[in-house]
């Protein structure tokens, strides 16, 4: 098994290394990188707006370390607010950086079981701000606010594609023998399917086993071509070297 990792560092990095750790064949290809969010100057303000009845939502580890490193720079501590994230590792990283008690879904890391969490059923008349990268969980937003939330996101970092000659990275990787994939986001899994022209497509990418995160992002891959794909059964790093073990 070639393991072929398409996570943005430094979480990417990690997993190449300890896959490498176990004596596995493994590379890093990461398919995005990230950038300060244009909305990062309202955060202070938005976060002073919220009373300790409203709800702080972090959609990802990046929103959360852009957001502190924005709130440092302020000197500004982080409000008393309820707090939630999507997963396990942002909670931590959202604990971390503001001493708040996070609420997060423990059996799988997506929307719709965030949503799902008692904690939000019964919000009415509340107020939420949700540190977000540039698009993405809308779900989450319309939710809430039909429970008659008043949502605002904030973006804080953007994801931007890195560049890649596709014929090169193609006939690299294929050269190496890597059989297997890992992708993490349905923007990366159609990011990575364009890079690569149609013959390595074929001959190639789509022969792979793809490892992905959620079942909406297996449902992408069988729309994009693949037949041997792989859920696990989160989206850190943990859930994914137990699926490559």
């Amino acid at each position: 098994m070639n393991i072929l990792v398409t996570r943005p560092s430094p979480a990417g990095e990690e997993l190449v290394s300890r896959l490498r750790a176990q004596g596995k064949v493994a590379w890093s290809l990461p398919l995005i990188e990230f950038s300060p969010g244009r909305e990062l100057s309202a955060l202070p303000d938005l976060l002073a707006s919220l009373s300790p009845d409203d709800l702080l939502f972090a959609l990802s580890q990046h929103a959360v370390s852009h957001a502190a490193a924005t709130l440092r720079q302020h000197h500004l501590a982080w409000p008393r607010v309820q707090a939630f994230a999507i997963g396990r590792t942002t909670a931590l990283a959202l604990h971390t950086a503001s001493g708040l008690t996070v609420n997060y879904p423990r059996d799988r890391e997506i929307s719709e079981v965030l949503l799902q969490l008692p904690e939000l059923q019964n919000v009415a008349g509340k107020r939420a701000v949700l540190l977000r990268g540039n698009g993405g969980r809308e779900l989450i937003g319309e939710t809430l606010a039909k429970r008659g939330v008043s949502v605002t996101f904030c973006e804080c970092y953007q994801r931007n594609d890195k560049y890649y000659d596709g014929t090169e990275e193609a006939h690299r990787w294929q050269q190496r023998g890597v059989d297997t994939l890992v992708v993490t986001s349905g923007e990366m899994l159609k990011r990575l399917f364009t890079l690569i022209p149609p013959w390595y497509q074929t001959n190639w990418l789509l022969r792979c086993r793809l490892i992905v995160v959620s079942e909406r992002l297996a449902t992408l891959a069988r729309e994009l071509g693949w037949l041997d794909i792989t859920v696990a059964d989160n989206a850190d790093n943990d859930a994914l070297l137990r699926v490559l073990q």
